[in-house]
């Protein structure tokens, strides 16, 4: 179903990104070598029970953690754990929040310490298609034009897109329609309103756009052991073009 956020919705869906970006720009600072990432996992969970709101992803469909912590090939989905931060290491963190009934999603890939060049280009470019991806979202265009923007952005870079994984709605949910590929045709899919709430977040590899889930049932990595980077903004449909509703301070 698609839910068309009312302005008094979409103001609470902000304040439920505002702590998401709040969050991830929290975060930032324990991310160095030698952390475990279930430390992360615990501090992302304590700053947003602070704000009084609810780590949204925490036993969401039988998910064990307050934040998804990917690192390197994995693409998404990351359970924190015991894993210590190396030098080098790309971190993806993806946090989701609920106030008052209200959902916010986002993602950022962390650099820890001395990342190699052609890393640290993966994911600039994967940062720069998710705004490619952002110009898109105005009311009369279609999902696909999104789509679109993301894959040939990434693809004119060398890169590949993660097809088993989409963006999505969110607001009233945590996952809502339309389901938003990071890959597709112009004009293709339905047609964007006033009011819906995307969360756009293209997941791009350096190699193959092949994955495989582990036996967790969670963690999802790449088919070649290649680096994969991820960045996510919610992101409301207005008159006057997309608004993103989970700016993030590093940003």
């Amino acid at each position: 179903m698609i839910f068309l956020k009312s302005e008094e919705q979409i103001a609470a869906i902000r304040k439920s990104n505002e702590i998401v970006a709040e969050a991830l720009a929290f975060i930032e600072k324990f991310i160095e070598p030698g952390v475990e990432t279930r430390m992360l996992d615990r501090e992302i969970e304590n700053f947003i029970l602070k704000k009084k709101a609810r780590p949204a992803f925490k036993g969401l469909y039988g998910f064990p953690a307050a934040s998804c912590i990917s690192v390197n090939d994995v693409v998404v989905h990351g359970i924190p754990g015991k894993y210590k931060l190396r030098d080098g290491d790309i971190v993806g963190i993806d946090i989701g929040v609920e106030l008052n009934g209200y959902y916010g999603d986002a993602a950022y890939t962390f650099m820890v310490g001395n990342v190699k060049d052609e890393v640290r280009r993966l994911c600039r470019i994967t940062q720069e298609s998710l705004y490619k991806g952002i110009e898109q979202a105005r009311v009369g265009n279609r999902v696909g034009d999104i789509s679109a923007a993301i894959q040939e952005y990434v693809e004119k870079h060398g890169y590949s897109v993660v097809r088993e994984f989409v963006g999505h709605g969110v607001g009233i949910k945590p996952h809502e329609d339309p389901q938003v590929p990071n890959y597709g045709r112009r004009g293709s899919g339905m047609k964007l309103k006033h009011g819906m709430v995307l969360a756009i977040e293209p997941m791009i590899n350096m190699g193959t756009h092949n994955v495989y889930v582990e036996k967790d049932q969670w963690t999802v990595r790449t088919a070649d052991g290649k680096p994969s980077a991820h960045y996510e903004h919610s992101v409301a449909i207005l008159k006057d073009g997309p608004v993103i509703l989970s700016k993030i301070k590093q940003e």
